[in-house]
């Protein structure tokens, strides 16, 4: 394993990298990042910066209508700052705020860094900037990411940039179990609502390396009952990752990924959604019918466990349900689930569909 004093890349600057902490609400990922952070400045004398969004962007997510568009548009914003930084470590000068910034965000962004000795005050001129520490610009440099991350599309954004500024980019996934997960956002003075979670749980894709090859540098960390920061497979990641940079290459196989993960996502929300109604309808003429409520429940439940293994056919790319591989157009779904749930429905229903 390289040391801190052994950190420097091909081009003689010293590494840098970007390492982005995906999982549940109350997985244990902040957690992990101060510990890590802590741990990869006193053994190894790298530079690191911990950017929990949690505590940088404010909590919309908890407020009324519009907050998830909120949300999502302080996350871009956030990306923006993030590059701001990115750009005055790799050109080497001072970083300033982008147009149209919320100074707010800006202000809790910066006295982040501040914080980790990455950057200093501002200049008594606000445009001047802040000027990089000597920590930031001469030792190794890793970014841990704090946020849920839950669909690829989040996680390719900060990819993107890593491959704009060669830096190495890695993935450590929490995998604690919904319950425990629930449990201690309870426990929290600002708690997210339930449904809330559960609905990320439903909805989380965990990195899937066979599928992108952009997060073929990711490990998923099993809990809740582990120390994962002594781990020396999470140090071995990041080495790696520090070590073998994005490069500028990888562009075209990425976008096209990125491409394909946006199509799949459309297609694969519009499908939940017809098959939702589907479902519905079928329910309403059982309840049309008089079928009796024991036999209503068993129906819901044959039905909606076919919804779900028609969805992760299409997420997976699979042909166990789906006639049609990959498939582009919903109707087809569709199509095979009223073929499929015939017989499901028949044993309920006295007349034919």
């Amino acid at each position: 394993m390289k040391t801190a004093a052994q950190g420097a890349g091909s081009e003689g600057r010293p590494q840098r990298g970007v390492c982005v902490l995906c999982g549940l609400p109350a997985a244990g990922k902040s957690t992990l990042a101060r510990a890590l952070g802590q741990r990869l400045r006193r053994e190894r004398g790298w530079a690191v910066g911990v950017l929990s969004y949690d505590d940088v962007l404010p909590d919309t997510i908890l407020a009324g209508d519009g907050a998830p568009s909120r949300w999502k548009l302080l996350r871009h914003e956030l990306l923006k700052y993030l590059e701001c930084f990115l750009a005055a470590v790799s050109n080497g000068c001072r970083m300033s705020a982008p147009p149209g910034s919320t100074e707010a965000v800006w202000t809790d962004f910066t006295a982040c860094l501040h914080a980790q000795d990455l950057v200093q005050p501002a200049a008594p001129e606000p445009r001047a900037g802040y000027p990089l520490t000597k920590t930031a610009a001469s030792r190794p440099l890793l970014l841990l990411l704090d946020d849920n991350f839950y669909y690829p599309s989040m996680r390719y954004e900060v990819y993107q940039l890593a491959r704009k500024y060669s830096l190495g980019f890695c993935q450590l996934f929490l995998d604690c179990p919904l319950e425990t997960c629930l449990q201690r956002n309870g426990l929290r003075p600002l708690a997210l609502p339930t449904e809330t979670i559960r609905l990320m749980a439903s909805r989380i894709e965990r990195p899937n390396p066979e599928k992108n090859s952009w997060e073929r540098h990711s490990l998923t960390i099993q809990g809740p009952a582990c120390s994962p920061e002594a781990s020396p497979e999470v140090t071995d990641l990041l080495l790696t990752a520090m070590e073998h940079p994005v490069k500028h290459t990888e562009e075209n196989v990425a976008q096209k990924e990125a491409d394909r993960i946006i199509c799949s996502a459309n297609i694969l929300h519009k499908a939940d959604q017809t098959l939702r109604r589907v479902v519905s309808e079928i329910m309403k003429e059982a309840k049309d019918e008089q079928v009796p409520p024991s036999s209503m429940k068993l129906l819901a439940e044959e039905l909606n466990t076919l919804k779900a293994e028609f969805l992760e056919d299409l997420r997976q790319g699979n042909k166990k349900r789906l006639r049609f591989q990959q498939t582009t157009d919903v109707s087809d779904i569709i199509s095979d689930f009223h073929h499929e749930k015939q017989n499901i429905v028949q044993k309920y229903l006295s007349k034919s569909h």
